[in-house]
């Protein structure tokens, strides 16, 4: 417990990046697609994970705390937790690539399918906290009992679901880069945009194309 308190008092400085414009987006680019397989994952551990959620805005910092604080109680529920989670964001990944492609079969839509009958068991409609007039109005809601370490992921296939189903859908990008993918909607005027951020793939493919012009005007001087 000692060290529970040491990591909430000095919470660990993590690479989370919300650029994909949508929760599920964001959930999917928690690890680069490079060509070569996954790099730089970032869902390492299930604190890493409620950390992810706190900057997605999906959990309060008391939420997570909570939930960290049970993890620490349970470590097996939370590398199953873990775990669940690393294979909805494959499940997403592929679904995405196929929408984005226009190309979804089958198999993607089952697959998340599966994924997807299983979360709705949790939400529900209720009443919303009363409005400054004293007025209340129902909402969606997610029911989550005690003890559930994956509850979290649930409101990210929620998300997911929305999105594919909307016109956003045809907006679904992968970033140029072949060592990111990372996923976003493009919302640019024009609808061209190739990165999923400018200062940093964008950036490094301009830098590679200078090098190799520079390489081939040495080459053909010598």
């Amino acid at each position: 417990m000692a060290d529970l308190a040491k990591q909430e008092a000095q919470p660990t400085e993590l690479p989370f990046k919300y650029l994909g414009g949508d929760l599920s987006l964001d959930f999917v680019n928690t690890v680069d697609w490079a060509s070569h397989g996954l790099v730089n994952e970032q869902l390492t551990t299930y604190e890493h994970l409620t950390r992810w959620a706190e900057g997605a805005g999906l959990l309060r910092a008391a939420e997570a705390g909570r939930l960290r604080t049970a993890a620490c109680k349970r470590p097996r529920a939370a590398r199953i937790a873990l775990e669940r989670a690393t294979r909805l964001r494959k499940v997403l990944q592929h679904l995405f690539t196929a929408v984005a492609a226009r190309t979804p079969d089958r198999r993607e839509l089952e697959a998340f399918n599966r994924t997807f009958a299983e979360a709705m068991q949790w939400l529900r409609v209720a009443a919303a906290p009363a409005s400054l007039h004293g007025a209340r109005r129902v909402d969606w809601a997610w029911q989550s009992p005690a003890g559930r370490l994956d509850a979290l992921l649930s409101p990210v296939i929620w998300s997911a679901a929305r999105l594919v189903t909307s016109p956003e859908a045809a907006c679904i990008r992968l970033c140029a880069s072949p060592e990111c993918r990372w996923m976003y909607i493009d919302r640019s005027r024009n609808g061209l945009r190739r990165w999923c951020a400018m200062e940093t793939c964008g950036t490094a493919e301009k830098t590679r194309r200078r090098r190799e012009r520079h390489r081939r005007s040495r080459a053909v001087r010598s």
